[in-house]
């Protein structure tokens, strides 16, 4: 099968299409998924949903997430890291190639970036006064961990510490849609979300490995940088372990029901991304079904609690 075409200025002619795509709209599946489960959680709990609450939510948290995105292109491309990397495996590692290829100037690409992140503020101050205070804490939160996630000061990902960034960030994304219909924290939305932020985290995780030269020589010291290759498969093994694990502890002690045991369905995805992984893992060029199985883990993993969670038979007494 031939390998996706990476962007030229010649193919994204039109300036809105361009700046769209910019984004990466296709990697936007798992917030869109995470606010699904979000809203799914909070009707488990018997709360009646506002769609245009749950609209202006899922909109604004794909555009903080698009921002996200752009802004992690924009300080990847300063630090080289993504120009040097020629063992890539487009469209899932190596960046969106809009900068390298001439699409975007670095200068656009960091504003876009950090404009899509502005824009969600004032829509975060909307959904804070219709619903409660306490999603301005959520809010910020996001922000700060997308923003964090790739630029300096913190820079997360080159400290070892993207993996804790992104579980906490896709939390986030279902704490935050499920608050804004239930006006209050509670620990549902942690109960459902938690394992499936773990399987967002594994996406970025095996996404280091075919990068894992440019980063260490880009001085980016990601986690499989620091394990070293043949080593960091065990973290993408634990990743797994803690992400299933978790929602079949909450069965037990009674915070999910027991169909939601059907969302453990996609570890034979993750099984078979582990499997490729174990054997392919210095091979980057061969890592590309893996990529893949581990994001349907995900995708479908959240989509299927999601699916439990909304069926009238499993509601929260």
């Amino acid at each position: 099968m031939p390998k996706p075409l990476e962007p030229t200025l010649d193919a994204l002619p039109n300036p809105f299409l361009r700046y769209f795509a910019a984004t990466r709209p296709a990697f936007l599946s798992v917030t869109f998924v995470g606010c699904l489960l979000g809203l799914a959680t909070a009707a488990w709990s018997g709360i009646a949903i506002g769609p245009a609450l749950a609209t202006v939510t899922l909109f604004f948290a794909l555009m903080a997430h698009a921002g996200a995105n752009v802004i992690n292109d924009y300080y990847d491309a300063l630090s080289g890291c993504d120009g040097a990397n020629t063992e890539r495996q487009f469209p899932f590692t190596g960046g969106s190639r809009f900068i390298q290829n001439g699409v975007l100037s670095l200068r656009a690409t960091g504003i876009l970036g950090y404009a899509l992140l502005a824009v969600v503020v004032p829509a975060g101050l909307w959904l804070t006064a219709v619903s409660a205070s306490g999603l301005m804490l959520i809010g910020l939160a996001g922000l700060a961990v997308g923003w964090a996630y790739s630029a300096p000061p913190l820079k997360l990902q080159s400290r070892g510490l993207g993996e804790f960034a992104i579980t906490a960030g896709w939390l986030l994304v279902v704490v935050g849609s499920d608050f804004v219909q239930r006006h209050d924290f509670a620990f549902a939305p942690v109960a459902s979300g938690l394992g499936f932020a773990l399987l967002v985290a594994n996406v970025l995780y095996i996404n280091q490995f075919p990068d894992v030269k440019a980063d260490a020589g880009a001085g980016k010291n990601t986690l499989v940088v620091r394990l070293g290759v043949a080593r960091a498969r065990w973290g993408y093994v634990l990743i797994a372990v803690l992400a299933y694990g978790w929602p079949l502890l909450m069965v037990l002690l009674g915070h999910l029901p027991l169909p939601a045991l059907f969302a453990l369905l996609p570890a034979a995805a993750s099984i078979g991304a582990m499997r490729r992984l174990w054997s392919c893992a210095a091979r980057p060029a061969e890592l590309t079904p893996a990529l893949k199985l581990t994001i349907l883990a995900a995708s479908a993993h959240g989509l299927l609690l999601a699916i439990v969670l909304s069926l009238p038979w499993s509601r929260a007494a």
